[in-house]
């Protein structure tokens, strides 16, 4: 299989099928042949995951 193929995971629980779709695909919406369900294929991420800043911590009123 060519590496601009991806594989996808028909997400009905009825049908469960394997997709093989066109890296082109992505950002787009498939339909499954078997179950006719849409499925969106995921885009490229843009930019890496930043980890989760902490909350603030607020100051404490000197006592």
């Amino acid at each position: 299989m060519p590496d601009d193929t991806l594989r996808v995971m028909c997400p009905n629980l009825a049908c469960r099928k394997i997709l093989a779709v066109p890296s082109s695909a992505r950002g787009k919406t498939v339909r499954c042949r078997g179950c006719s369900t849409s499925i969106r294929i995921p885009g490229l991420k843009s930019e890496p995951a930043r980890p989760a800043e902490p909350p603030p911590t607020a100051a404490k009123p000197a006592a």
